[in-house]
């Protein structure tokens, strides 16, 4: 059999919705390898209210571990218990989403389970009825394909580069209790949140991104007014090099070495589009770009196209919206 597991990942005590994408990929994987896709939800209590929807993206079976220890992200002890699971079946498999949460996990369950890793991975196959992945390597200037020789083979998927759209299984959830390792060398002190109301970049609907073209932090202010003109959903968005400068936090980089995103609309507002910056937000429905140079890479992908400066573009962009929205 090639079962394949999704690491479910959660959010005070929400399945976040990357975990639906792990579970569609692993679906589509364990039916190339004659399998069926397992997930795996671990929380405090009440985690395991919404597992069985999990079904929806192809999970036959869900297994839940609630534990008032896991209501924390402790890395030792969620990687210690995810390791038990995985050392419980003869899974082909075990996929995580490549989250900051993920990237710290994955390597560690590798780690002891004595299995491979492959990180960020944007596409996974099953060719010849072996594993299949590919990751961008050298800044995304190259893509590498890579196999696995041993199994279970640990896999972190970029969020966002999957659709969520698996077909319906079972979802059948079976609770376990989770042993908890007895000697913990970390813990948990204090849990820092982003400002309220601030909406995650790699799960906003709309996204206003800016780039050197702003010219300073001092500035962000425009971008700020076209975010709260459009809306609840829609948040800010940097390039590396805004992040680089210490303008904006590296939690809302787009692109390469930042985050992926898919949102329905993508304003990309002085971002000339180096070909990183392009990585992570070219599967946006609609893009929208301003620049003032006309043969910025930026509109090579951009659905609309504004050429002008973006200190003057920006406030009547954010003055009409907020206009058509009052009317509606």
């Amino acid at each position: 059999m090639g079962d394949v597991l999704a690491i479910a990942e959660q959010k005070d005590g929400k399945i976040r919705s990357v975990a639906n994408e792990v579970v569609t990929v692993a679906a589509a994987v364990a039916e190339g390898l004659g399998g069926s896709a397992h997930a795996l939800v671990l929380g405090g209590d009440g985690v395991g209210e919404h597992a069985g929807e999990l079904g929806t993206f192809g999970a036959e079976v869900v297994r839940v571990g609630e534990e008032a220890a896991l209501e924390s992200h402790v890395p030792e002890i969620h990687a210690a218990v995810i390791a038990e699971v995985v050392a419980s079946h003869d899974y082909t498999a075990v996929l995580f989403a490549a989250t900051a949460v993920g990237k710290d996990l994955a390597p560690r369950v590798a780690a002891l389970v004595d299995a491979p890793l492959a990180s960020d991975v944007t596409h996974l196959e099953v060719n010849g009825g072996r594993l299949v992945g590919i990751r961008p390597i050298y800044g995304g200037k190259l893509m590498a394909r890579i196999g696995f020789e041993t199994s279970p083979a640990v896999v972190s998927l970029r969020p966002n580069a999957f659709g969520a759209d698996g077909s319906p299984a079972s979802g059948r959830v079976e609770p376990f209790t989770p042993a908890i390792p007895d000697e913990v060398r970390t813990r948990v002190v204090d849990f820092r949140s982003a400002e309220a109301g601030a909406v995650d970049v790699s799960e906003a609907t709309v996204i206003v991104s800016g780039g050197r073209g702003m010219r300073g932090a001092e500035n962000w202010g425009l971008l700020e007014d076209l975010r709260n003109a459009l809306g609840p959903g829609t948040a800010l968005g940097a390039s590396r090099a805004v992040v680089d400068a210490g303008w904006r936090p590296h939690s809302e980089q787009v692109g390469q070495t930042g985050k992926t995103v898919a949102p329905r609309l993508y304003f990309a507002v002085g971002i000339s589009g180096a070909v990183q910056h392009l990585a992570g937000m070219r599967t946006s429905q609609t893009i929208v770009a301003i620049n003032k140079d006309p043969d910025a890479p930026i509109f090579s992908v951009a659905d609309y196209g504004i050429v002008g400066d973006v200190f003057e573009v920006l406030p009547r962009l954010t003055s009409e919206i907020a206009a058509l929205r009052a009317e509606g």
